[in-house]
């Protein structure tokens, strides 16, 4: 229960028969309702949901839900798009205003209204929306000791110096010197690659991403401050590939902002990851993983020749701790001049606070690691990058599984 007064358009999260849940006002004044802890597309606890129209709107990708929890509205499927069957909220049986209090019934009772307390009612806490019930890859699952791990950008270890990085839950020093990378304690391997530090701690078997702009003569690099993630990995490449969230995440930064309906997008599963492709009127998308968090997003412009590569790195510190490397690559296009700093400077500014959005999504998202069932998360079409993400990550798992037992 929720004290009455305590609850307007600003969802509060209230537990129940041991349930988590929010109430809310969808309109000012208006009944209370009460809604489940989590939206069903991808797990966004609703307490930081909004009021629109009349309507609980999920920050993350737009989703709206009626008081009955009927959901009424999938951006990115269009406006004749339906939200497919399992979109709506299990809502509970019975919500009741008496008192000064908000009393809720998760199930049926033959009690036909809630009794007049004789003291002050003792609200239930609000439990924490619990885990997804299948599969779920964190930042410390095993089969993460076989791959290789960005630690550091190469330039914050310089020559005689060392550095201290987490991986894993785990401390390793890294030190330059006359013979080279050293990393205390051993690991596999350590290397440099595209202006990054690696470590792998066990014997790798990822697929390296390959970065073609790296040795092209057209692209000039800004890299953007090493930044860190209140949460693990997997959710956040997930939010990197997706472009649904666009507009609800990125309303004033993105130039996508207005497309709410996205397109279905092709996507073939390669060793280690796979590639997907897309087109607009106006530049050609190409996106690029491989498993475990590495990401190349470029735009290509059909007008100008232009190019912008993206390409994101990700370091599984600890269960609750990623830190992230973003590397803008830019070309102005064949036969002109190379960017100069101000337009590489502007561009690293708009990637740092697109960044810092999905970042601030990140903490609110009480993940412990990216859900690999296919049931408990629901999938639309503009999911697909999603979906081939997760069986990426579930066929790494798997590898790494069977390497145990064998």
């Amino acid at each position: 229960m929720a004290r009455a007064a305590e609850v307007g358009t600003t969802p509060v999260p209230v537990g129940a028969g041991g349930r988590a849940y929010v109430v809310v006002r969808l309109r000012p004044g208006a009944e209370v309702s009460a809604f489940p802890a989590r939206c069903p597309h991808r797990l966004v606890p609703l307490a930081a949901a909004s009021v629109v129209e009349g309507r609980l709107q999920c920050p993350y990708h737009g989703w709206r839900f009626d008081a009955e929890g009927r959901c009424v509205d999938v951006p990115s499927l269009g406006p004749d798009g339906t939200a497919p069957p399992r979109a709506d909220l299990p809502v509970p049986w019975a919500v009741e205003e008496r008192h000064g209090w908000v009393w809720l019934a998760p199930e049926r009772t033959d009690v036909a209204t809630p009794p007049a307390p004789a003291a002050e009612p003792v609200p239930e806490p609000a439990p924490a929306p619990g885990p997804p019930p299948g599969p779920v890859f964190g930042n410390l699952d095993p089969s993460l000791e076989h791959a290789w791990h960005p630690v550091a950008l190469s330039r914050e270890l310089r020559p005689g110096g060392w550095l201290q990085v987490r991986l894993l839950g785990r401390t390793w020093s890294l030190s330059r010197g006359s013979d080279g990378l050293v990393a205390d304690p051993p690991a596999w391997g350590v290397r440099e690659r595209f202006g990054v530090v690696w470590l792998a701690p066990a014997e790798p078997r990822d697929v390296p991403l390959e970065l073609p702009e790296d040795g092209d003569r057209r692209f000039v690099r800004g890299w953007l401050p090493p930044a860190r993630s209140a949460g693990p990995a997997g959710p956040l490449a997930d939010t990197l590939l997706d472009v649904a969230h666009l507009p609800f995440v990125h309303g004033s930064t993105s130039d996508a902002a207005h497309e709410l309906e996205v397109p279905a997008r092709d996507v073939t599963p390669e060793p280690g990851g796979f590639t997907s492709s897309g087109s607009t009127t106006h530049r050609r998308v190409t996106v690029v993983h491989r498993a475990p968090f590495q990401l190349r997003v470029r735009l290509d412009h059909r007008d100008t020749g232009a190019a912008t590569t993206i390409l994101s790195l990700l370091q599984p510190e600890d269960a609750d701790s990623t830190r992230v490397y973003t590397c803008v690559l830019l070309s102005a296009g064949p036969g002109r001049p190379l960017p100069g700093p101000d337009e590489v400077a502007a561009a690293v500014a708009a990637a740092e606070r697109v960044l810092a959005e999905d970042l601030d999504l990140q903490a609110r998202m009480a993940s412990t690691g990216l859900p690999l069932g296919m049931r408990d998360e629901l999938h639309v079409r503009s999911d697909r990058l999603g979906v081939a993400l997760r069986r990426a990550l579930a066929d790494f798992a798997g590898a790494g599984a069977h390497d145990q037992v064998t």
